[in-house]
């Protein structure tokens, strides 16, 4: 059985940007985190050499991300209770 206080990563793509996962593994440890479904990748101008996460805009229930690696951006969905900053801190946190 699981640990019923951990989140779910939901796996819909068999793509992701390289590294994002064992961020999200981690994000979804934190309390108040509930689900993370990364969503669409596609292609963007500018060029990010280290993967970054950044909180975009508020969702029904969490928020939208957008992580960024190269030319790579994929969109990945947070419900949570947690309010903007928080969740910035959770992902910061998760990136070490």
């Amino acid at each position: 059985m699981t640990d019923s206080s951990q989140g779910r990563l939901v796996w819909n793509h068999s793509t992701h940007i390289e590294g994002l996962i064992p961020v999200l593994e981690r994000l979804i440890t934190v309390e108040g985190v509930y689900t993370v479904t990364p969503g669409v990748i596609s292609r963007a101008r500018s060029n990010f050499q280290h993967l970054k996460l950044r909180v975009s805009v508020p969702i029904r229930g969490g928020y939208k991300v957008i992580a960024r690696e190269g030319k790579s951006v994929q969109e990945v969905f947070i419900i949570t209770d947690l309010n903007k900053q928080q969740l910035e801190n959770a992902i910061i946190a998760s990136k070490r």
